[in-house]
C-alpha cells in the first residue's frame, strides 16, 4: 500500500515507521524542514522513543520510508492517509483546530478517489463528521462514501513506548459508513502487529465501534477517567497530610481489591493528553460537574505543594528553590503542561529565587523555556521535586548543600537522602 502520514512528532513518526516496518510505501509530511531532513537522514528527531532510531534505519535504508513538507508528494493515489496532527485547546478550554484545518485542505486540495482518509487526533465527539467531511468534500470536490472514506481511529499509545502499546491495545476505528468502517479495519489489521491478549473477549485487534462518534467518545472517555481518579487521590492525599495518614499506604489497601483502582497523587498531571482530553470532553458536556472539578482540582497541585513547602520551611522570600525537573514525566524530554510551569509560578508570587534542574535538558534550553538553570553542587534552601526521573533516586543533600527543606512530589526519593532536611512527600503528614 502506499500510505501518507501528515504530521511526524511524537506519535505520528512512530506510526510511519511501523506502517513501513509491514512493507508499505510510506510517505511522511511535516511542516517542520528540520524534522523531513533528519527522517530523510534516517536520524530520529526527538529522543527517548524505544525503538525509534532502529526502526528509522531500518525503514529508510530500505526505501519504504521517507519525509516531505509538500502534501503533493505523498496524497495523491495513496490507499491511506492517517493525520496526527496536534491539536490545541486555548485558555478557555475552547478547541484551537487552526493546524488541523490547515492539514485537512492541503489534504483535500490533492485527495484521489479511493482513498482512507483516517484521523487518528483526539477530538470532540462530531468533529469526524461535521467539520471533516465538508471540509474535506468543498475542497476535493469529491463525496465521502462514494469517492473517499473517512473515519476516526484515535492513537491510544504513550510517548516513549509507542511500538509496544501498538502491539498491547486494541487498534478503535468508527466510520460514517459500514463500508468505510470495513476498509479501515482491513487497512489497520496489515499495518499492525497484535500481542495476545487473552482478557479481553473481543480479542486484541481492530474494534468497530460503529461510528466515528463513539470512537470519539472512547478516547475522549479513557482520558478523563484518568485525570478525574488523580483528582480523586489527590483530594484523598490532602485529607490524608491532615489526619496524619499515609495515602499510598491507603491506596496499596484499597487495590487489593478487585473493584478499585486508585491511581497515585502527584504535584501535577501533564503531557499533550490528560489536562487536554477532559477540556474537550467539558467542550461537548459542559453539564460534567465530576469532570471540571476534577480538572480543577488536578490544576491547583502545583500551587498546593508550594503551600506544603512553606508551610514546613517558612516564608519563601528570598530563599533560593531548586525544582528538580522541568519534564512532566520521568524520563521523557517534553514539557507540555509540565507542572514545572505552575510550581515556578507559585514559588515566584512567594518572592522566592527559583532554580530548574533537569537532566534531560541543557542549560540553554532551560533558559529558552524561561528558567534559571540550576547545577547540582550549588547551595539552595529548598527543593521541590516535580519529576520522576530515574536521576533523582540518587540525588540528596550532598548533591545540593545547604537544603532545610524538602518536598517530594513524585515520591521518588527517601528522608535518608536528607537527613538535615525536613522531607516531605504529598499524602503524608
Amino acid at each position: 500500500m502506499k500510505i501518507a502520514v501528515i504530521a511526524l512528532g511524537k506519535i505520528g513518526l512512530p506510526l510511519a515507521v511501523q506502517f513501513a516496518s509491514k512493507g508499505h510505501e510510506v510517505t511522511g509530511v511535516d511542516v517542520n524542514a528540520d524534522t523531513v531532513a533528519a527522517v530523510n537522514a534516517a536520524r530520529e528527531p526527538f529522543p527517548g522513543e524505544a525503538g525509534l532510531q532502529q526502526g528509522l534505519e531500518l525503514t529508510v535504508g530500505a526505501g519504504r520510508l521517507r519525509a516531505t513538507t509538500d502534501y503533493a508528494e505523498a496524497i495523491p493515489n495513496a490507499d491511506a492517509v492517517v493525520i496526527v496532527v496536534p491539536l490545541f485547546v486555548d485558555q478557555d478550554a475552547r478547541p484551537d483546530f487552526g493546524w488541523m484545518d490547515s492539514a485537512t485542505r492541503s489534504i483535500a486540495e490533492h485527495l484521489t478517489p479511493g482513498t482512507l482518509v483516517t484521523y487518528e487526533t483526539t477530538l470532540p465527539v462530531g468533529t469526524t463528521r461535521t467539520r471533516w467531511k465538508p471540509m474535506l468534500e468543498e475542497v476535493s470536490g469529491l463525496t465521502e462514501g462514494r469517492d473517499f472514506h473517512l473515519v476516526f481511529s484515535p492513537e491510544r499509545v504513550l510517548t516513549g513506548r509507542v511500538f509496544a502499546d501498538l502491539r498491547k491495545y486494541p487498534k478503535l476505528v468508527g466510520g460514517l459508513s459500514a463500508d468505510g468502517a470495513e476498509t479501515a479495519v482491513r487497512f489497520y489489521e496489515q499495518v499492525l502487529d497484535f500481542d495476545d491478549r487473552p482478557d479481553l473477549a473481543r480479542g486484541n485487534g481492530v474494534w468497530d465501534l460503529g461510528s466515528a462518534e463513539a470512537a470519539e467518545m472512547a478516547k475522549l472517555a479513557e482520558t478523563t477517567y484518568r485525570d478525574v481518579n488523580i483528582g480523586l487521590a489527590n483530594q484523598f492525599a490532602q485529607y490524608a497530610a491532615t489526619a496524619g495518614i499515609d495515602i499510598y499506604q491507603v491506596i496499596e489497601a484499597s487495590n487489593s481489591q478487585p473493584y478499585s483502582h486508585i491511581h497515585r497523587p502527584g504535584i501535577a498531571v501533564g503531557g499533550h493528553c490528560i489536562p487536554v482530553y477532559p477540556r474537550l470532553y467539558l467542550w461537548n458536556d459542559p453539564a460534567a460537574t465530576i469532570v471540571r472539578a476534577a480538572r480543577e482540582a488536578n490544576a491547583g497541585m502545583p500551587d498546593y505543594t508550594v503551600g506544603l513547602l512553606e508551610g514546613v520551611h517558612g516564608s519563601l522570600q528570598g530563599q533560593r528553590v531548586v525544582v528538580l525537573g522541568a519534564a512532566y514525566r520521568g524520563g521523557v524530554k517534553e514539557t507540555a503542561f509540565s507542572g514545572v510551569f505552575g510550581t515556578v509560578e507559585s514559588l515566584t508570587r512567594r518572592g522566592a529565587d527559583v532554580r530548574v534542574h533537569d537532566p534531560l535538558y541543557t542549560d540553554d534550553e532551560l533558559t529558552r523555556l524561561g528558567f534559571t538553570p540550576y547545577a547540582l553542587g550549588d547551595e539552595a534552601e529548598a527543593v521541590v521535586i516535580q519529576a520522576d526521573h530515574a536521576e533523582y533516586r540518587t540525588v540528596g543533600a550532598s548533591d545540593i548543600p545547604g537544603v532545610r527543606t524538602v518536598v517530594d512530589g513524585r515520591r521518588i526519593s527517601n528522608a535518608d537522602a536528607w537527613p538535615n532536611a525536613a522531607y516531605r512527600v504529598i499524602g503524608i503528614a
